[in-house]
């Protein structure tokens, strides 16, 4: 019999939810992708780069193009002088940057330090490289994180630090302090840090996002990982990437070229292009705030409570007014009978609080599609 790497993981509830919903013909803000199309001249784009010819093989670490377009992203953003040759690494979307970056880093029986509640990718790529999770716990409703406790967790076995800003699936972003806060703690430890920001463009209320790239003791030991797919509507794209020191990103290209090697050429050109436009990213802080303010809006008379969210495109929303159920229980119920997909917090956890009673919803859709979901979520 097979002795699985991973014996407590099943189906990922993003999977789960969205086939329900689908079955169940129920409005789907579950999972975290947008059900409204990208820019037409994106699409373009990409056909006209093959038609161009541009379908082989690109270089392992991307088009040079591309790299740059990033370089220089940056560079405005952040005063940051990067080598788009040496430091910037184009992957199979974030997942893959966030998995390989783990891959170079972790060995057996290292510890890695994770926020939770986390993205459920973190904890099972830290196991099948045969490092030890070690959770420090988030508290609701506010999600503070008390530095002094995160340095409590460090021992010698201590390789890395993973964190998320904006965060999903909380909604919250982590402010200059903490990042101050983070930047003594590793250089006093020599932690290593991944820093997956792929929500970068998504802040809310006039916060702006704080990227490790900003701190330079941060970056010197860190790895930055974006997605293009949340930031110009292109999930299904699977295009992110990953920034790190030239030395760090030696090692992470000796994953990446065994682990996808490349990504899809046209796809590539296509974004090269795009990127000369500033305003297609920096606009998304307003357009995903008035959704979430639509659907927040939209949910007053509801008995599901908000919690506030900074950014990203997700919100946690308290249902206890409704039901007693356990989350996994409440949002089957949910999506079978009254055609609403939400995710259960439950499963961000490592030891989830039994008694938590909140729903991450996705408004990253359509106003119309909110507008539906409120109605139904109105009724209960």
């Amino acid at each position: 019999m097979l002795n699985s790497k991973l014996p407590e993981v099943g189906t990922t509830i993003f999977t789960v939810m969205s086939s329900l919903a689908k079955k169940h013909n129920a409005i789907n803000l579950s999972q975290g992708f947008p059900d409204f199309d990208c820019d037409p001249y994106l699409q373009q784009l990409a056909y006209q780069a093959m038609k161009q010819g541009h379908n082989q093989y690109p270089p392992m670490r991307g088009i040079d193009p591309l790299l740059e377009q990033i370089a220089s992203k940056y560079s405005q953003l952040y005063q940051i002088d990067l080598d788009p040759g040496h430091e910037v690494t184009i992957t199979a979307g974030a997942a893959e940057a966030i998995y390989s970056a783990i891959t170079a880093l972790v060995h057996v029986d290292d510890e890695v330090i994770l926020l939770d509640p986390a993205y459920d990718l973190y904890k099972p790529a830290i196991i099948l490289n045969g490092g030890k999770p070690v959770i420090y716990h988030l508290k609701a409703p506010h999600f503070i994180v008390d530095w002094n406790e995160v340095k409590s967790l460090i021992t010698a076995k201590t390789r890395l630090i993973i964190i998320n800003t904006p965060h999903n699936p909380i909604g919250r972003i982590l402010k200059e302090e903490d990042l101050v806060a983070l930047e003594s703690l590793v250089q006093e430890t020599d932690l290593y840090v991944i820093s997956d920001e792929v929500y970068e463009h998504l802040t809310f209320d006039g916060y702006t996002h704080e990227s490790i790239l900003k701190y330079p003791g941060l970056y010197s030991r860190g790895f930055a990982v974006f997605s293009f797919g949340k930031t110009y509507h292109v999930t299904g794209w699977r295009v992110g990437y990953c920034i790190a020191p030239k030395e760090l990103t030696k090692e992470f290209r000796k994953v990446h070229q065994f682990n996808v090697f490349t990504v899809p050429t046209p796809l590539q050109y296509a974004l090269a292009a795009y990127m000369e436009d500033k305003t297609m990213y920096l606009q998304l802080p307003q357009f995903f705030e008035h959704k979430r303010n639509y659907l927040q809006n939209a949910l007053e008379s509801s008995r599901l409570k908000a919690l506030k969210s900074e950014g990203s495109y997700f919100q946690l929303y308290d249902y206890s007014e409704l039901s007693d159920k356990i989350d996994t229980e409440f949002v089957q119920d949910l999506t079978i009978n009254h055609g609403v997909a939400a995710i259960p917090m439950s499963v961000f956890y490592t030891d989830p609080d039994p008694q938590i009673r909140l729903i991450r919803l996705c408004f990253g859709k359509t106003d119309a599609t909110l507008a539906a979901a409120a109605e139904r979520l109105c009724a209960l």
